[in-house]
């Protein structure tokens, strides 16, 4: 039987209709007064459509990847031309500067992977993705300058499933870091993230799932130390935190797909799909690459939906489970 797979052609269909939406838009912009209360556009010269900042963000990413892919698509190819250019993500830049805890850590996370993803496709031989890639280097840059102090001050993580989880920020953010020569960077947050997850253990795999979570708290932190630890130090770590990770794999149901909130769910077997998939190259576990593609085949169905609560961020998701094959 074939793996589960979304199409190229589907996603950049997706990227498109998003990058085109303007509204609705969660704004979330903490105003010094009156003449501070200003539309997204204004706010956000690159990233002001798809609902919501982070998930404007990663619309760039799947599209960047979509076209990386080897997809033709030139209306998809204007569309990231008119937004990744210096000017805009110059705003963008003054902008977390002057909001240091805007985005902290998701947005953040998926700017750094935006930014290496171009340079990566820069590096293929794109000469659009080289050009994106150089326009959006200083906002990698800043979210890594920011990322830094910011995980060295946690004295302890988030353990949400949700946008403030500390280890799905991390472990973005160290693989761009990586990927974008940022050495000093990734080996800082590596530094760090061994400190606030290496000492766990049993992680209690009763306690997931939450109503609104979209991310697996326990294979966050799975993932990210993969990511982290030597080679030979991660399958024991593994073992003592997580003896069990198939009581992870069940599929999450959503009640309500209209619920903003309750349809996280259907973004949380995306996401562990992808968790799965990576732990399962990690240490070579045949039974977590056939549990993911289990959780992927049941969650692609969502991406049909009409609701715009699904369809601005869901196939992000399904294209990172299946590409962490």
């Amino acid at each position: 039987m074939s793996a589960p797979n979304v199409s190229a052609a589907t996603c950049a269909e997706i990227v498109r209709a998003n990058l085109t939406t303007r509204w609705p838009y969660h704004l979330v912009h903490l105003a010094d007064g009156p003449d501070d209360v200003r539309a997204p556009a204004e706010l956000y010269p690159a990233f002001h459509t798809s609902f919501d900042w982070h998930s404007c963000v990663h619309m760039h990413w799947l599209g960047v990847e979509v076209l990386a892919s080897g997809h033709r698509d030139d209306a998809l190819r204007h569309l990231l031309d008119r937004t990744l250019t210096p000017d805009a993500i110059a705003g963008e830049v003054a902008y977390l500067r002057a909001h240091p805890a805007f985005e902290r850590p998701y947005g953040w996370a998926w700017a750094a992977r935006l930014a290496a993803t171009c340079r990566t496709a820069a590096d293929a031989g794109d000469p659009d993705a080289a050009r994106w890639a150089d326009a959006t280097a200083p906002l990698a840059a800043t979210v890594l300058d920011l990322a830094v102090p910011w995980v060295t001050r946690a004295g302890m993580p988030v353990r949400h499933g949700t946008h403030a989880s500390t280890a799905f920020g991390l472990a973005l953010l160290v693989t761009a870091a990586e990927d974008l020569g940022a050495d000093a960077h990734a080996a800082a947050l590596r530094t760090q993230a061994r400190r606030l997850f290496v000492d766990d253990t049993a992680w209690a795999t009763r306690w997931e799932t939450s109503g609104h979570d979209f991310l697996s708290p326990g294979l966050c932190e799975a993932d990210l130390m993969a990511r982290t630890l030597p080679a030979d130090e991660l399958p024991a770590w593994f073992d003592a935190f997580l003896p069990d990770p198939l009581a992870l794999t069940t599929p999450a149901s959503v009640v309500d797909p209209t619920d903003g909130h309750a349809v996280h769910l259907d973004g949380l077997n995306l996401s562990r799909a992808g968790a799965l998939h990576r732990l399962a190259r990690a240490l070579d576990r045949p039974a977590l690459a056939e549990a993911a593609d289990a959780l992927l085949a049941y969650g692609l169905p969502a991406l049909d939906r009409p609701d715009f609560v699904a369809t601005h961020w869901l196939a992000s998701f399904a294209w990172d489970a299946q590409t962490s094959r």
